[in-house]
């Protein structure tokens, strides 16, 4: 993960004085939502995050993304009751709240610091606690589409089943769309069942992506927001490019803005790198990484219709807490 301690002060700065700027969608059909994720990480971060939480409920937000890893990847044991506390300390939100699933909570359980679980069962287990049905978390829910239909059959056996964690929705003319991407290489890499899970997860992504452009292409959608966990400009055997060539693809097919939200790496950053075969810079997809452990922070995100771009941020830094 990365640390970047030569940037704290700045990012710090930046965020004092953005928190004051609030901006709100006035512009009709305009709205607001929030972005956050890779917290919290300890014990020492959740007082902050409760209190982030309680600033984020003072915002008049349509909903809040949570991008996944709500723990250390490391020394920190993949237990029943810390899905069931996060479950408890999401539903706290006022807003509806979505999350998808970061490495930390299932690929990276094989870990023998975490307890040397098993991490398709640890994955099922997330998907008992958060992904039962097809509501949101949050004191306010949110009905979601989500991803029921088997994937590939084998004669009458499904061998890759639909991931329920992957959700959809549609606010004032967005479409909305999560994939359970976690960073650290996809799960990939480690043994032959393993490398099958990914497999199929990954088809799962593809054909969820491919449904939400298709269905995004009308008249009345006007921008594409894509939501993962894993930065897919880092990882291990280039597992994402994949995923990066389809991200782009739908940028062409669609022609309007698309905004690509993701964790992972820690750092806020709301900028375009996405190019395409001559790798020149393309402008209509947009790139969203909210902050992450040691900063627990959230991003403002302002729908506004009468923007070309459609999306403004705001970082919101709530906090550095120190390892």
């Amino acid at each position: 993960m990365i640390r970047a301690k030569s940037y704290l002060a700045p990012l710090f700065l930046v965020a004092l004085l953005l928190d004051g700027c609030a901006s709100q969608a006035s512009s009709p059909g305009g709205f607001v939502f929030g972005v956050m994720g890779d917290t919290p990480y300890n014990d020492r971060e959740e007082g902050h995050f409760i209190r982030m939480l309680e600033r984020v409920n003072a915002e008049p937000l349509a909903f809040v993304v949570h991008v996944g890893d709500f723990k250390a990847g490391g020394d920190s044991p993949c237990s029943d009751a810390l899905f069931e506390k996060r479950r408890t300390q999401f539903d706290l939100s006022a807003h509806p709240f979505i999350y998808t699933p970061g490495d930390n909570e299932w690929t990276d359980c094989r870990r023998p610091s975490n307890g040397a679980m098993d991490p398709q069962e640890r994955l099922a287990r997330l998907q008992q606690v958060f992904f039962a049905d097809r509501w949101s978390q949050g004191r306010t829910r949110m009905e979601t589409d989500f991803q029921a239909e088997c994937i590939e059959k084998r004669g009458d056996s499904c061998v890759c089943p639909g991931h329920p964690e992957n959700r959809m929705w549609a606010h004032s003319g967005v479409r909305f769309v999560t994939l359970n991407f976690p960073g650290k290489g996809n799960n990939v890499g480690y043994g032959p069942v393993s490398d099958e899970e990914a497999r199929c997860r990954t088809l799962a992504n593809r054909k969820w992506l491919q449904r939400a452009v298709s269905e995004s292409e009308g008249a009345d959608t006007r921008a594409l927001v894509v939501a993962t966990q894993a930065n897919p400009w880092v990882g291990r055997n280039k597992v994402y490019e994949p995923f990066l060539k389809e991200m782009t693809a739908a940028a062409a097919r669609l022609r309007k803005p698309v905004l690509f939200v993701h964790g992972d790496t820690h750092l806020y950053r709301f900028d375009t790198p996405f190019t395409d075969d001559a790798g020149q810079p393309l402008a209509n997809p947009a790139r969203l990484e909210t902050y992450g452990s040691p900063f627990v922070g959230w991003e403002k995100v302002t729908v506004d219709p009468d923007d070309p771009k459609i999306f403004r941020v705001e970082p919101r830094l709530q906090a550095i807490v120190p390892p």
